[in-house]
């Protein structure tokens, strides 16, 4: 669940896809627990997962003594605005909410999640390592991972057959098939490069090698605009240059129709992309497949993840074992987590599911019988566990989508996009009252 898809913005995005099938606060250090509460206490959840209350059941079923109370307060950024308010106001907030990856160290740089390595770590071996990288700094840990987005592609076999086009192993090759695409058939391009959503532009300079920020406490170096960010701007604005590849806003009206309708061939998306897709492209139903994402190095396989939250506990949590309990139970369970794949389709973060042939094996009929898990599966293992966040992802984000997308449709270059970005985020974190490195 990430942010434009993810994450900020408003419109059709990927948490849509789950309807169609205090700053003063200090982190608590929390022991582990018994199974269930010694006596009754109520819990508040904040989620904005539909029909979560079937997950919450079997947890209150297994914690006679807990009782949850499930609050949709928001998606995404609703729900972040909301729990800032009540961490300004020093009430109001909940036991448990939901967040994704990307805003983790934000509230953890506020000082509102609570620590709870003692319960957590030890399931530290039962989720994929880059995840819980994400929610961890060494034993403590602020969140427990839930879903997760690991990147490859989705293609039309048949626009693939009719121009002949060959399925790109690397970026070079990538390149080569959009050009040859453009010059059979001007209207049709082999992909939209959606520079307006910072969260797929994140994912993709992720797999790059990209590596923008460190936080040392109130010390952040940023650098945006180094080496890998030119490669990749240099990369994408001769594309965008030859008109071999559209460079348009996605999810929208025209992104979708063109998807559906083979304007556009491929689509470079996560693991919640497949039961995403088929909840639109309905004329297209049997003509995608996926295939991995192409690679800078094709002697080194290396994926990214773009999308995918945690629960984590509230360091203000009147109840701070139960509150971990609670974390922890619903993101370790086995019926709760296999019902978080057959029911709202999350793509897992559990090795227990990614390691399941009864997942990965799984062919799906939209994709010609393909097993498409099986390639987001392997994305996840390449996933590079040590990209690090800002503690103001939202923003970046945000800022990232703008100067970017404004780039991509024409309004300068995107080198020069990253270098205002760069010279945009180093003024914000100073205002922020961080000492920042470059």
């Amino acid at each position: 669940m990430n942010d434009k898809v993810g994450f900020q913005g408003d419109g059709f995005n990927r948490r849509d896809v789950l309807k169609t099938a205090g700053a003063s606060l200090a982190a608590a250090a929390l022991p582990s627990m018994p199974a269930f509460a010694q006596s009754s206490v109520q819990l508040t959840l904040w989620s904005w997962l539909p029909n979560f209350r079937d997950q919450v059941d079997l947890f209150e079923a297994a914690h006679p003594n807990i009782k949850v109370n499930l609050v949709n307060a928001g998606q995404g950024g609703d729900e972040y605005t909301k729990l800032r308010a009540a961490l300004k106001a020093g009430s109001g907030l909940p036991d448990v909410c939901h967040l994704e990856f990307q805003l983790v160290r934000s509230f953890e740089q506020l000082k509102a999640l609570a620590d709870i390595g003692p319960s957590a770590n030890a399931h530290k071996d039962e989720f994929a390592a880059w995840a819980w990288s994400q929610v961890s700094d060494g034993d403590k840990v602020y969140a427990m991972p839930w879903d997760s987005g690991p990147t490859a592609v989705l293609y039309r076999n048949d626009v693939f057959d009719k121009y002949n086009l060959t399925v790109p192993k690397t970026w070079a090759e990538f390149a080569d098939q959009a050009i040859k695409l453009h010059e059979a058939a001007p209207d049709v391009f082999l992909t939209d490069a959606t520079f307006s959503d910072g969260g797929w532009t994140t994912s993709l300079l992720w797999q790059a090698g990209w590596r923008p920020f460190e936080v040392n406490g109130a010390e952040i170096r940023i650098q945006v605009n180094g080496d890998v960010a030119k490669k990749f701007a240099a990369y994408w604005q001769k594309l965008i240059d030859a008109k071999a590849i559209d460079a348009k806003p996605g999810f929208v009206t025209e992104w979708y129709t063109s998807l559906d309708e083979g304007r556009y061939a491929t689509w470079i998306t996560a693991g919640w992309g497949p039961v995403f897709l088929t909840s639109f492209a309905k004329k297209s139903s049997g003509k995608w497949r996926a295939a991995p994402l192409p690679q800078w190095d094709a002697t080194k396989v290396a994926s990214a993840n773009w999308g995918g939250s945690t629960l984590a506990a509230l360091a203000a949590s009147q109840h701070p074992k139960e509150a971990a309990e609670l974390a922890v139970w619903l993101t370790i369970d086995p019926k709760a987590t296999e019902l978080y794949t057959t029911k709202q389709f999350l793509f897992p973060t559990r090795k227990a599911i990614l390691e399941s042939s009864e997942f990965a094996d799984k062919p799906f009929e939209f994709y010609g019988g393909q097993a498409v898990n099986k390639v987001f599966v392997e994305s996840a293992k390449a996933v590079d566990p040590s990209f690090q966040w800002s503690p103001f992802q939202d923003y970046v984000n945000q800022t990232m989508g703008d100067k970017l997308g404004a780039a991509a449709a024409g309004n300068g270059t995107l080198a020069a996009a990253f270098d205002s970005l760069q010279d945009t985020l180093v003024q914000y974190a100073q205002d922020q009252g961080f000492t920042v490195k470059t």
